[in-house]
């Protein structure tokens, strides 16, 4: 799933729910801010990588018959980056192939090759076409096909400032109940793209803070998920976080319980790089409270 309406967000109004109380975790590992200082530099880590989301430098939408792919104006999908000509793709019934240009130099799955059917990110290993220090894999999202351009000299990841978080709080890691659905709900994400998703949610859980309780509701990204997602917003969005939404993982439930510790809050995709396509935070998940913990809004960001 995965350029966001930060303004509009900020100006919406969060509604906090009132549900049953859980309550805050007050035994802490000693390590705990070790633990915590060690998950936010693997994130970095993760982020800087050569083919981290840093690295993006295009999102092209492909239309159906023939593409021409390269760097020269008169390209239908004119790069960022690579040959003047790369050669051309081409999309028919959803299924997409490349042929490349004799002197493009570039290579498919790091082998020398005339041509191809590109498989998007819906398979385990995407076809990558790659040239120079940038490359290229297909996605899809709702049917509809694009580029994933990366770029591992990419201004965006070679002039990275870091990220900006709350200070660790143990006190934001709290228990929370877990009430499962039976069955379980669909719940309905909107995208940068305009689009809405519909996500699997297994449940609700309930968390206290200075006394008032709160919902969210987390969705599971595959039907044999190993965790929640928590996509949410709240009062400090599109002020001192990220307007659109943050992420957060937990641990399924065990016995009716989640601990969601908002100290591994972190940005979404977009909010370092324009070519993602990510999720917004649902209503059911903006909450009525400042989450001052997590990551902070990105200082090179530009939207």
């Amino acid at each position: 799933m995965l350029m966001l309406k930060s303004a509009a967000l900020a100006a919406a109004g969060f509604a906090g729910v009132q549900l049953m109380s859980a309550h805050v975790e007050t035994s802490k590992p000693v390590d705990y801010t070790q633990q915590i200082e060690s998950w936010r530099a693997q994130r970095v880590e993760r982020l800087k990588a050569p083919g981290g989301w840093l690295s993006l430098i295009g999102l092209h939408w492909l239309k159906d018959g023939a593409n021409s792919v390269g760097s020269a104006k008169g390209n239908d999908i004119m790069l960022a980056k690579g040959p003047a000509k790369l050669g051309t793709i081409t999309l028919k019934d959803g299924k997409a192939t490349i042929a490349l240009d004799a002197k493009a130099g570039a290579t498919i799955d790091g082998k020398p090759a005339q041509a191809a059917e590109l498989l998007d990110d819906s398979h385990e290993t995407p076809t990558t076409v790659a040239f120079g220090s940038a490359s290229f894999y297909m996605i899809d999202r709702n049917g509809k096909k694009a580029l994933r351009v990366k770029d591992t000299e990419a201004a965006t990841r070679t002039g990275f400032k870091g990220i900006d978080s709350f200070p660790i709080d143990p006190s934001w890691r709290v228990e929370a109940k877990f009430e499962e659905f039976k069955p379980a709900h669909s719940l309905e994400i909107p995208t940068v793209l305009g689009t809405v998703d519909k996500m699997t949610v297994p449940g609700k859980v309930t968390f206290t803070r200075d006394g008032k309780s709160y919902t969210l509701l987390p969705v599971l990204e595959t039907t044999d998920a190993k965790d929640l997602w928590f996509i949410f917003a709240d009062r400090t969005s599109g002020k001192e976080t990220y307007g659109a939404a943050r992420f957060l993982y937990a641990d399924l439930p065990k016995d009716g319980k989640v601990t969601i510790d908002f100290n591994k809050a972190y940005n979404p995709p977009c909010a370092f790089t324009p070519y993602a396509t990510c999720p917004l935070a649902p209503p059911e998940n903006r909450l009525d409270l400042r989450v001052t913990a997590g990551e902070k809004k990105y200082a090179g960001g530009a939207h």
